[in-house]
C-alpha cells in the first residue's frame, strides 16, 4: 500500500488545481457563496489546505522508505490513509459538480479515514524515527480540517435544499456548533491532546468567528461567539491533556505509567 498512499497524495494537489481553474465546474468559493451560511469560514482559512496538501506528500515520500515497508503502525493506517487522500481529491469535483449529497457523504467518509489515522497515530506508544513530525503532524492536521469542513459542508447541504428555515438559521446552526464541539472534544481526548489536530481546528474556528463577526445574516453574531466557545473548550482541553499525561484517554482507559 505504500505507492497507493503516494499517488493518492500527488493526487489531492493535482485536482485542487485544475479545481480552482474552474475545469470541473465553479470553484468551492462561488460554490459557497451561493449558499451563505452561520458555519462558513473566512476565506483565508482555507489556505491551510496548502500545507496540508504539502505534509501530506511529505508523509507519502517517508511512509515509502523501504526501512518502514513493513512497520506495524504504518501498514495499519495506509489504507486508511490512501482512502482518505482519495476521497478528499474526489470531493472537490464532487462539489463542483454541485452533487451535494455525494459531495457530503465524500467529506465525511474523508474524515473517518483521516481521523482513524490520526487516532492510531496519537496512542502508538513506540513510534518510528520522524513519525511524529512526518506523519503523525500532518495527518492531523488534516484530520482536523475535515472536522469542521463536515459541518460546513453539512450546513451548506441544509441551505442548498432548504432542508431548515434560510431566513432563521440560527437555531439549527447552534445544533451543528454543539455537534461539532462534541466531535472535536471526543477526538481530541482520544488523540491525548493531539497538537496538530488541535491547532488546524481553531485555525478554521477562528476563521468562522471572523466571516460571521462580520456577517449580516440573521444570528451570526451568535454564531461568531459559539465558534470562541468551542476553540476556548478544545484549547483547555489540549493544554490539560499535555500538562497532565495520566488524564489522556488510552484505549477507553486511562494511559498506564504515564
Amino acid at each position: 500500500m505504500r505507492l497507493p498512499v503516494l499517488i493518492a497524495a500527488l493526487l489531492m494537489p493535482v485536482v485542487a488545481w485544475f479545481s480552482q481553474q474552474g475545469a470541473f465546474g465553479p470553484d468551492n468559493g462561488t460554490i459557497s457563496n451561493r449558499y451563505p451560511t452561520l458555519l462558513v469560514a473566512a476565506g483565508y482559512a482555507f489556505a491551510i489546505w496548502g500545507p496540508i496538501f504539502l505534509g501530506d506528500l511529505i508523509f507519502a515520500a517517508w511512509q515509502l522508505r523501504a526501512r518502514y515497508r513493513d512497520a506495524d503502525s504504518l501498514r495499519r493506517l495506509r489504507p486508511a490513509a490512501a482512502a482518505g487522500f482519495t476521497l478528499t481529491a474526489l470531493w472537490m469535483p464532487i462539489f463542483s459538480q454541485q452533487w451535494f449529497w455525494l459531495a457530503l457523504a465524500v467529506i465525511w467518509l474523508a474524515l473517518a479515514c483521516l481521523a482513524r489515522c490520526a487516532v492510531l497515530l496519537s496512542r502508538d506508544s513506540h513510534p518510528l524515527p520522524g513519525q511524529i513530525a512526518w506523519a503523525k503532524l500532518p495527518i492531523s492536521l488534516h484530520a482536523g480540517w475535515l472536522s469542521l469542513a463536515a459541518f460546513l459542508n453539512t450546513a451548506q447541504v441544509i441551505v442548498a435544499y432548504r432542508l431548515l428555515p434560510t431566513d432563521d438559521m440560527l437555531l439549527w446552526s447552534l445544533v451543528l456548533l454543539a455537534a461539532m464541539a462534541l466531535l472535536l472534544l471526543w477526538l481530541n481526548a482520544h488523540m491525548r491532546g493531539n497538537v496538530g489536530y488541535a491547532i488546524a481546528a481553531l485555525w478554521g474556528l477562528a476563521g468562522v468567528y471572523v466571516e460571521q463577526s462580520g456577517s449580516a445574516l440573521h444570528g451570526a453574531k451568535i454564531a461568531a461567539w459559539g465558534a470562541v466557545a468551542i476553540a476556548a473548550l478544545l484549547l483547555a482541553q489540549t493544554l490539560w491533556l499535555r500538562l497532565h499525561p495520566r488524564h489522556r484517554v488510552f484505549s477507553g482507559h486511562l494511559s498506564p505509567g504515564e
